[in-house]
């Protein structure tokens, strides 16, 4: 089992700093609205990932396999991301005014924590990528654990070192907020809302494209 867990350790953090949409608002949660309200939104990140791995470990091949190979799941995805970044970018360029009472607020109400839970679980359940990363996870952890327990460990831990991870991600970030004016925020979170919308742009791409994309793999792949 100490075996399944030192295995485990570097996937887990590898995880924690893979760029993608959830990486960068996590750091912006944290150092414009603290350490609480990161969390919360942390906590839905993973909330999308159990549900992700219970896929990933219960469901059959066939299912797995068409949500991978299928382009209409990544080009629903990457819809729901450019919506989701238009309309953060268009909010917030009208709500400075929002960003600067927020800014001198000390108490954050309870209902945002969950929106904030919601927000979380949202961006990563629509990223197809985070299921395909749990599964060649899963498949790395066939080849190094000897048996399904051990398998179970091995996934347990990676789940809880990205956690523990994104802890000490949120905390470096918070210690940003005295650093942040209101105009710096706001700044922020336009370039967040850009980023997503990136991201969004890029799956459409990938799933609009899916020949574009494997002739792109064989070619890098020639070349090397």
């Amino acid at each position: 089992m100490f075996d399944d867990i030192l295995a485990a350790i570097p996937f887990g953090i590898f995880l924690a700093f893979t760029i993608g949409p959830v990486f960068f608002v996590l750091l912006e949660t944290s150092a414009t609205k603290g350490f609480k309200s990161a969390l919360i939104f942390d906590l839905g990140v993973i909330f999308a990932d159990i549900i992700f791995i219970l896929l990933a470990f219960y469901s059959t091949n066939k299912i797995v396999d068409k949500l991978k190979d299928d382009p209409n799941f990544v080009i629903f995805g990457g819809v729901l991301l450019v919506t989701y970044g238009i309309i953060s970018f268009t909010k917030t360029s009208k709500s400075f005014r929002s960003i600067v009472r927020e800014y001198h607020k000390v108490e954050i109400k309870k209902n945002v924590y969950g929106k904030l839970f919601i927000k979380g679980f949202f961006l990563n359940f629509v990223n197809i990528g985070v299921l395909i990363g749990w599964l060649v996870f899963i498949a790395a952890g066939n080849s190094l654990t000897e048996t399904k327990e051990g398998l179970y460990v091995f996934v347990a831990t990676i789940l809880i070192v990205y956690f523990l991870t994104d802890l000490v991600k949120i905390a470096v970030a918070k210690r940003l907020r005295n650093r942040l004016t209101p105009r710096l925020i706001f700044k922020t979170k336009k370039i967040i809302a850009l980023v997503i919308l990136g991201f969004g742009i890029l799956l459409l791409v990938q799933g609009l494209f899916p020949q574009g994309k494997e002739r792109l793999q064989e070619e890098i792949e020639h070349r090397l």
